[in-house]
């Protein structure tokens, strides 16, 4: 049976999964107790109330923020109902209230997390192109060349940081969840039954990956800051204003990127393998063959969305989070 296109996508969570259709967005996560607990969270997105913002890569973006806003609600979910909330405050003993500690803990880390991309991503890779060129003595003189040396250090630094984390414990049960989302999902997208031995048996690297889109940002950011540097030859050498214009340019980095990941998922050639390459190669870091009972929490939040009318579920809706 060949596979349909649909357009359901997910995020794994701490001891859960999340999966979106285009009707519906439930959470399964494992409990304590060892049930699997479903709930369902608003799945009605701002592109249906103004339709303006489905038009190419304005979706793009609106689809991006939404997810990110989606799915730090999720993980506040998962980390109350495995557990994994009550655990972190007994090792910290603070109030008895900790679905406000943990929100409050978990804003300051979005924050952190904020400031430290900017660190990252914007500075760094620039205080590294310096660096080189105080180890050559001497100046890079083609600013298009120091923009790609500048964007090429940035995906080395986001690889690394991914394998980095790969290494703590609890992230890798994140990933061992992603793992089995995306089986789950193929298995959905061969029409097979959703049952534990037949998700086994599948793949876990998935075109449509949140991880491939990321690594698609960063291609898409080295190709439109080498045009800024041909069409604004001047631009880079004043790092402030070089800093606002990077900053101005990641909606429409966000957004291309959404619409190239969405031809990959569609469509399976060697133009769509090659595109997706990179991100299929990280996606050995960010997903782990899952256990069983991993397996089945995918599969329980799947069959929770399932929409309605499978059939008409071909909407090219991509969900990055997949």
């Amino acid at each position: 049976m060949a596979n349909k296109y649909t357009s359901i996508g997910g995020q794994a969570l701490i001891e859960g999964i999340m999966m979106k259709s285009s009707e519906k967005t439930a959470i399964a996560v494992r409990c304590p107790d060892k049930s699997i607990d479903i709930s369902y969270m608003n799945g009605k997105s701002i592109k249906e109330k103004y339709k303006i913002l489905k038009l190419p890569i304005i979706r793009g973006v609106v689809g991006f923020v939404e997810s990110m806003t989606q799915g730090y609600k999720a993980l506040s979910i998962s980390a109350e109902k495995s557990g994994f909330a009550d655990e972190e405050a007994d090792k910290n003993e603070p109030p008895k209230d900790n679905s406000k500690l943990l929100a409050v803990v978990m804003a300051v880390g979005g924050v952190l997390g904020v400031l430290l991309s900017i660190a990252l991503f914007m500075y760094l890779p620039r205080l590294c192109v310096s660096g080189i060129e105080w180890l050559i003595k001497g100046e890079i003189t083609s600013k298009i060349l120091k923009s790609i040396i500048e964007q090429g250090l940035k995906l080395a630094i986001f690889v690394g940081y991914v394998m980095l984390v790969s290494l703590m414990n609890d992230i890798k049960r994140v990933y061992m969840y992603h793992g089995a989302e995306h089986k789950t999902i193929f298995c959905y997208e061969k029409g097979l039954e959703l049952n534990v031995e037949n998700v086994r048996l599948q793949k876990r690297f998935h075109p449509r990956c949140g991880t491939s889109f990321m690594i698609l940002m960063i291609l898409v950011s080295v190709v439109l800051s080498t045009v800024l540097q041909i069409i604004f030859p001047n631009l880079y050498a004043i790092s402030w204003l070089w800093t606002i214009a990077k900053i101005l340019m990641i909606p429409l980095t966000c957004g291309i990127g959404y619409e190239v990941l969405k031809f990959c998922g569609r469509y399976d050639n060697f133009i769509t393998r090659t595109i997706s390459a990179p991100g299929m190669w990280l996606q050995r870091v960010t997903t782990k063959e899952p256990t069983d009972d991993m397996i089945e929490i995918a599969i329980a939040a799947l069959k929770a969305c399932e929409p309605s009318v499978p059939d008409v579920d071909r909407t090219g809706c991509c969900n990055d989070n997949i």
